[in-house]
């Protein structure tokens, strides 16, 4: 009988820890945004972490941006050769470009760099003490600490996107002109036709939730982080794999509902 029971309590367990874990993080962005409306709000640390999430993580997203764009070129041109549509290329580089990678891919630069950098920087402060030091001297640590870096990062990463679009796009034409023997202006009038608004503005969107939600995975392991430089290690990777989870799992959900119908 126990070989029966144990796993599915096993599975329970995991179960009610997952939950357990989802509600926490719940209960910790609802104290976070609650202080957005309650004064006073800490610029300095704002303009500090948009800077860091922003302009320190250009670099990174436009190299795989431009070289992300490039490839689906390549590839779209070898596959589509088969059925003689290499004329498409254009629409589905701005699609995939604007629709999913220029997000996913940024999310995920940014992720690796700021969602574990916001984690080191905050368990370090909460393993030496500096977090209670704050309570001490009246400062709320969530208002000081965690709501700065979460409208940061959730205005920070459509400015990356928006980059990312860009560069795509025209790693995409750089191919195409370059390599494959494509009119400029005709690659060019293709990708117009092939632009829509709502493209670009559902990958913002996407932009702005996956921000917020590196920020928040990046405080929340940080904040809770223990046990010394090992807590703040294993809450470090903790971050940068949630959010990474958490990222795609929405790409998903918010695909569904602006491109299901």
């Amino acid at each position: 009988m126990n070989a029966v029971l144990d796993p599915i309590a096993a599975l329970g367990r995991a179960a009610l820890g997952l939950i357990k874990q989802a509600g926490a993080l719940a209960l910790f962005a609802l104290e976070a945004l609650s202080h957005l409306v309650r004064p006073p709000f800490y610029w300095r640390i704002f303009f500090s972490s948009l800077i860091e999430t922003g302009f320190f993580s250009l670099p990174v997203v436009a190299l795989t941006a431009l070289f992300s764009g490039a490839v689906i070129a390549l590839q779209s041109y070898v596959g589509f050769g088969q059925y003689h549509v290499q004329s498409a290329i254009a629409g589905i580089v701005v699609l995939a470009v604007t629709r999913e990678l220029g997000p996913v891919l940024a999310g995920l630069m940014v992720a690796g760099r700021v969602g574990a950098a916001m984690s080191a920087q905050i368990g370090t402060m909460r393993v030496t003490d500096q977090i209670d030091a704050l309570t001490t001297l009246s400062t709320n640590p969530m208002k000081y600490l965690v709501t700065p870096r979460l409208l940061a990062g959730t205005l920070a990463l459509p400015c990356l996107v928006l980059v990312a679009d860009i560069l795509g796009v025209m790693g995409g034409f750089t191919v195409s002109v370059a390599k494959l023997g494509f009119s400029p202006s005709t690659y060019i009038t293709a990708t117009l036709d092939s632009l829509k608004t709502m493209d670009v503005v559902v990958g913002l969107v996407k932009a702005a939730v996956f921000g917020f939600l590196i920020a928040l995975l990046g405080c929340y392991n940080g904040y809770n982080s223990r046990g010394g430089a090992e807590g703040v290690g294993s809450a470090t990777t903790a971050a940068v794999v949630g959010a990474s989870i958490l990222l795609l799992l929405f790409d998903y959900l918010l695909t569904d509902l602006f491109f299901s119908q």
